[in-house]
């Protein structure tokens, strides 16, 4: 690849967060547009048309934004709807969800502590999920491995949507796949939920 092609897709993947000022990686931001109401409008999916506000995955920076810096951004007065962060979360929480359950659908997802644990065993795991109200002293019987992740951002009734169930408490995709985008929609989800009582809610890499 050329030195032009390295710096244009690093500036595609890293945008500017409007309250924080500072650039990063898309990854850990949300995007938003101002629809044709002028009303502010999460795109979780990152696919709707017009101008793109980006935020830090963050209920303080979502609140933040709120508070003119959409209006600034948008260099237009614009309407923010009540309970923004908490809808952002809703749609990110399902988005995980549909995520995890493609994976489960293409085989590269498995729930339930024993087959969590001998998908473990057998190595291959890029993400642990464990639901945030299941039993501490059972999560604590899985071991996270080396260069995966591990997530506590979903319940279990979340996690028994994505994996076709009334409830789960463990769960774990292998490598490849679209593990890689549920690492990063589950770490927005993470930014989101840290601080509503859930303490953990992300792991390592």
């Amino acid at each position: 690849m050329t030195r032009g092609g390295r710096q244009k897709d690093r500036e595609t993947s890293e945008r500017r967060c409007i309250v924080t000022g500072e650039t990063q990686p898309k990854e850990g931001l949300v995007r938003f547009v101002v629809g044709p109401d002028n009303e502010v409008v999460p795109d979780i999916l990152e696919k709707l048309p017009g101008r793109g506000m980006w935020v830090t995955a963050d209920r303080d920076a979502l609140d933040k934004a709120g508070k003119g810096q959409f209006s600034r951004a948008a260099k237009a007065p614009v309407t923010v709807p009540d309970g923004l962060a908490d809808e952002v979360e809703r749609q990110l929480a399902r988005h995980v969800t549909d995520l995890i359950a493609l994976a489960r659908k293409s085989g590269r997802a498995v729930a339930g502590f024993e087959k969590v644990k001998a998908a473990l065993d057998a190595g291959g795991v890029r993400v642990l999920l464990q639901a945030s109200d299941g039993s501490e002293r059972g999560k604590q019987k899985l071991w996270t491995p080396t260069g995966a992740r591990w997530f506590g951002c979903l319940t279990s009734d979340e996690l028994g949507l994505a994996f076709g169930r009334q409830s789960v408490i463990h769960g774990a995709l292998s490598a490849g796949g679209l593990s890689d985008r549920v690492v990063e929609e589950a770490a927005k989800l993470r930014g989101l939920r840290e601080k509503h009582g859930d303490n953990a809610v992300a792991g390592k890499d």
